[in-house]
C-alpha cells in the first residue's frame, strides 16, 4: 500500500482580518496561521480504475504571531506613536505586564497593577523629579484617599456645583465629539472619568494624573464598583506639560477644577491643542477671583508670588481665560458662571 502526504497551503483563520473594536488602536499585526496537513492513502486494487483514496487529517499546528499594534499613544520625549506589545484590547485590565516602545528615540514604558507610566522619567532608577507645591500635595497618600472623603464637596463654597451639574454643563459642551476618545486631564482620584466611563458616551476614556496615588485610589474605586465597565477605561500618568498622545488625536479634553494647579496652563493649553483632532473639545473648570476681588491692590503682584511659591495661579477674568485659549490656537471659547465657579470651553478649529 502506497502512503502519499499532501500538504495543503497555509490558510488565514477567519474572522481575524476584520477591523478591531477599539478606536484607540490601528493595529498592524499579521493573524495567526493555520497549517492543516492532510495525510492521504492510496489503496490500488487488481483493477486498474478501481483507486480508493483515503484521507485522515493531521494534527492541527498553530502558528502565532506577536499582536504589534500602533496606539494614539506616544512617547513623551519625541512624540512619536508607541508600538505597543499586548492584546488587542487597551483598558485597564490589559496595562498590567504591558510594554510600549518607541522606534525612534528607544524609549521604554511599562504598565503596572494599577497604571501607564508615560512620563519621561519612567523607567528611570535613581532620578525622580518633583514638581511645585500645588502638584505635589495631591501625589501624597492622605491627600488622595481624603479627595472623595471630603476634600472634593467642600469646592461647593466656591461655587462649584457638583457631580452631577458638573457632569450635565460638561456633556452638552462636548455634544458634538461624543462617541469618540476623552482625555480627563488632571483626574485625581477618577470622579469624571469613571462617570464619562459609566455614561457610555465615549468609546474610550483616559483618566490622566501626574499623582501615582491618586491614579492608584481611581483603580481602587473601579475595582469596588461591581458591574464597573472596565473595558473603556485606562489609566495613565503623565505630565500635563508632555502630553503623551499623537497630535490630532484626540476628540476631547476634560479638565474639572485642574488649570488653577497647572504649574503654566499656557504650556498645558497648548499641548491640549495640540493633541485634539480639528473640531475637537477642551472643557474645563477653574475658579476667578474678580468682583469684589479685583479691586484688592497689586492683586496682580501676589498672584505672582503665589505661582512662584506654590505653582498655583488664580484667574483674574473669564477674558483671561479666553485669552488663553485663543494664545494656544483653540477657538469658539464660551463659558458659563456660579460665583467663582467658571466652566470654559473651546474648540480646535476644523
Amino acid at each position: 500500500m502506497a502512503r502519499v502526504i499532501a500538504k495543503f497551503p497555509t490558510v488565514f483563520v477567519p474572522g481575524q482580518l476584520g477591523e478591531p473594536r477599539d478606536p484607540f488602536f490601528k493595529p498592524s499585526f499579521s493573524p495567526p496561521t493555520v497549517n492543516f496537513g492532510f495525510a492521504a492513502k492510496l489503496r490500488a486494487s487488481s483493477t486498474p480504475a478501481a483507486v480508493v483514496v483515503e484521507t485522515k487529517p493531521d494534527p492541527i499546528s498553530v502558528e502565532k504571531e506577536v499582536n504589534i499594534g500602533k496606539s494614539i499613544l506616544a512617547c513623551p520625549i519625541c512624540y512619536q506613536p508607541f508600538t505597543w506589545n499586548g492584546d488587542l484590547g487597551l483598558s485597564v485590565e490589559s496595562i498590567p505586564g504591558s510594554s510600549f516602545h518607541c522606534s525612534s528615540c528607544k524609549k521604554a514604558c511599562f504598565g503596572n497593577e494599577t497604571h501607564l507610566d508615560l512620563t519621561v522619567a519612567s523607567g528611570a532608577k535613581e532620578y525622580d523629579e518633583s514638581m511645585p507645591a500645588a502638584t505635589e500635595i495631591f501625589r501624597t497618600p492622605l491627600i488622595s484617599f481624603l479627595y472623595e472623603r471630603g476634600w472634593r464637596q467642600n469646592f461647593i463654597w466656591g461655587g462649584f456645583p457638583g457631580l452631577e451639574k458638573e457632569f450635565e454643563l460638561a456633556k452638552g459642551y462636548l455634544k458634538p465629539v461624543l462617541g469618540g476618545t476623552i482625555v480627563d486631564a488632571s483626574c485625581g482620584s477618577g470622579l469624571f472619568s469613571r462617570t464619562f466611563a459609566k455614561s457610555g458616551l465615549f468609546s474610550l476614556v483616559v483618566a490622566l494624573d501626574f499623582s501615582e496615588n491618586m491614579l492608584r485610589q481611581c483603580y481602587e474605586f473601579i475595582k469596588q464598583e461591581e458591574g464597573f465597565p472596565k473595558e473603556n477605561i485606562l489609566l495613565v500618568r503623565a505630565d500635563i506639560s508632555r502630553l503623551p498622545f499623537a497630535s490630532s488625536s484626540v476628540d476631547a479634553v476634560h479638565a474639572g477644577a485642574a488649570l488653577h494647579c497647572w504649574p503654566s496652563p499656557s504650556i498645558a493649553v497648548a499641548e491640549i491643542s495640540r493633541v485634539l483632532r480639528p473640531g475637537g473639545v477642551f472643557v474645563a473648570t477653574t475658579y476667578i477671583l474678580d468682583g469684589p476681588f479685583s479691586v484688592l491692590p497689586f492683586l496682580k503682584t501676589l498672584r505672582q508670588n503665589m505661582v512662584r511659591v506654590a505653582g498655583s495661579r488664580a484667574f483674574l477674568s473669564e477674558r483671561e481665560l479666553e485669552d488663553l485659549c485663543t494664545a494656544c490656537g483653540l477657538g469658539g471659547f464660551t463659558c458659563v458662571r456660579n460665583g467663582r465657579f467658571v466652566m470654559i470651553s473651546a474648540t480646535k478649529p476644523s
